[in-house]
């Protein structure tokens, strides 16, 4: 149910004007129904177009561990590595189970103004905290479970630290939700070893005392598969997912809302959705400006949310604008993991942009809450790209080509898990944004000698018209070019600008 005058006058602090209730009309007016039909009148604000990228924190009380993803799972699985690490450390799971490790996560060097500090510096618009893994514990003072950070583990409020940090930074504030699947995926909880001394001895989740950690006992029907749809969820899950996606909602009003997977439980789903913009609608005193994404297209096909693609790439220019999630490294923080350098990452959020994307990247927090060394040196290589040719990204759109040069031969399948089929770019390889008339031409490496970008050629097929002026951004002379029939060809400075490479700044007449 969206909020009421009251609740809206009480959130906007108790402000009882004129304003605030013709605000408050207007949005009634745009509210949203929960169907297929009534979201479909949904389009994306224009602050997502320009925000282009944000950071996100994949980090609960699985990170305690930190043996990487799906711990939670995996340590009910027999012979698996996270099973035999958590025997070897902890003991065997129907004696020591994942209720007894969530106090491990203590975060304890966690400072959440600190890190928006230098999330905001490197240029992220907005920011994503996880709100709830498939390990069914809330990170939030949540009204219906009472496995959650502010009575366990660090016994802070988690999401609404973060809340508060991203907004003071003025950024945009979004929450990641994984809820909706656990019934199944926390299914290997109610199990028990096939083979050796302890066969046969269920683990501690088919106690019927931590019900409401685990699931019920019906959930060990999916034990053996997972199958990432709705089936086999009863509908007792259903309603109670939603309970705690409204508490979620009404408590913190995110600008972004993540599913992991496609719009769940069909109703329930379109429940919260709806809700989740009326909220946004009401707030803000007219159109939402709250984003729902969603892995699948056919959800997003009209209107409804924005298609998510994780670790994943388009292979053309989208009409929509959609975005990519991925991680420099694993999900959940893995010790000795190697993550993915700043040259991947600009690689991947100029591809993005590119193509009417943003890019949404993950830093896996350790136990501690603190940023390791190698994840420092990545961060502060996206600043300083950032730095320099951030304007070329925030805030523009598609040329009319994404881009030219080598990778744009490699043929991808759209969609998730195809962020690894190509190599880092190289001198060869471009991509554009626009502003106006001004075209930008990322030039993913850096040219011995001199750029070359054959799109913007007097008699290109693209047609680019006359240049009038070319800039290499953070180069402060002057700059050598020359438009020919082939190509514009651009002198490099001596002085090497960036490993990753360099922006042209082109002014089209």
């Amino acid at each position: 149910m969206a909020l009421n005058r009251r609740e809206l006058l009480k959130t906007m602090g108790g402000a009882c004007s004129a304003l605030a209730l013709s605000r408050f009309a207007a949005a009634q007016k745009t509210s949203y129904q929960g169907t297929r039909q009534s979201l479909q009148g949904y389009r994306i604000p224009d602050w997502f177009r320009d925000a282009k990228f944000g950071i996100w924190s994949h980090w609960g009380p699985q990170s305690a561990v930190e043996d990487g993803d799906w711990y939670a799972r995996n340590m009910y699985m027999q012979g698996s590595e996270q099973y035999r690490y958590h025997v070897e450390t902890y003991g065997h799971p129907s004696k020591v189970g994942y209720k007894d490790i969530v106090d491990n996560w203590k975060a304890a060097k966690w400072d959440p103004d600190h890190l928006m500090g230098l999330y905001k510096k490197a240029g992220a618009k907005y920011f994503f905290s996880m709100g709830v893994h498939h390990d069914n514990f809330d990170l939030w003072n949540s009204k219906y479970q009472r496995w959650n950070a502010v009575n366990m583990g660090p016994k802070r409020d988690v999401l609404g630290d973060w809340q508060k940090a991203a907004r003071k930074q003025g950024l945009r504030f979004g929450v990641s939700e994984h809820l909706w699947i656990s019934y199944k995926w926390f299914a290997t909880s109610h199990g028990a070893d096939k083979t050796g001394p302890m066969a046969g001895i269920p683990y501690d989740g088919a106690d019927p005392k931590f019900e409401d950690l685990y699931h019920d006992a019906d959930c060990a029907r999916t034990i053996d598969r997972l199958d990432w749809n709705d089936d086999d969820t009863p509908e007792s899950w259903k309603r109670h997912y939603l309970d705690r996606m409204t508490d979620l909602i009404d408590k913190y009003q995110p600008d972004l809302l993540y599913t992991d997977g496609h719009l769940p439980f069909e109703d329930t789903g379109l429940k919260m959705v709806a809700h989740l913009y009326n909220v946004s609608a009401q707030l803000h005193g007219g159109p939402t400006e709250a984003v729902y994404t969603s892995k699948e297209g056919t959800d997003c096909a009209i209107g409804t949310c924005l298609l998510d693609h994780e670790r994943g790439v388009s292979d053309a220019i989208s009409k929509n604008p959609w975005q990519t999630d991925t991680c420099i490294g694993q999900w959940h923080y893995k010790r000795g993991q190697k993550y993915k350098s700043s040259k991947k990452v600009i690689d991947l959020l100029t591809d993005i942009v590119s193509k009417n994307g943003n890019l949404l990247l993950n830093f896996p927090l350790p136990n501690s809450g603190e940023l390791d060394f190698e994840e420092t040196k990545v961060l502060e290589g996206i600043t300083a790209w950032m730095e320099v040719n951030g304007e070329g990204i925030f805030s523009s759109r598609p040329w009319k080509i994404y881009g030219e040069g080598p990778s744009t031969k490699v043929k991808i399948v759209p969609g998730n898990f195809n962020e690894d089929k190509t190599n880092d770019f190289g001198a060869e390889d471009v991509r554009f944004t626009t502003k106006g008339s001004t075209l930008y031409a990322f030039v993913q490496g850096w040219p011995e000698k001199e750029a070359m970008v054959q799109a913007l050629g007097l008699t290109s097929p693209q047609q680019p018209g006359k240049i009038l002026k070319v800039e290499i951004l953070g180069h402060k002379g002057d700059v050598q070019w020359k438009q020919e029939d082939c190509c514009l060809k651009v002198a490099m400075p001596q002085e090497k600008i960036s490993d990753i490479g360099v922006t042209l700044k082109v002014e089209l007449a």
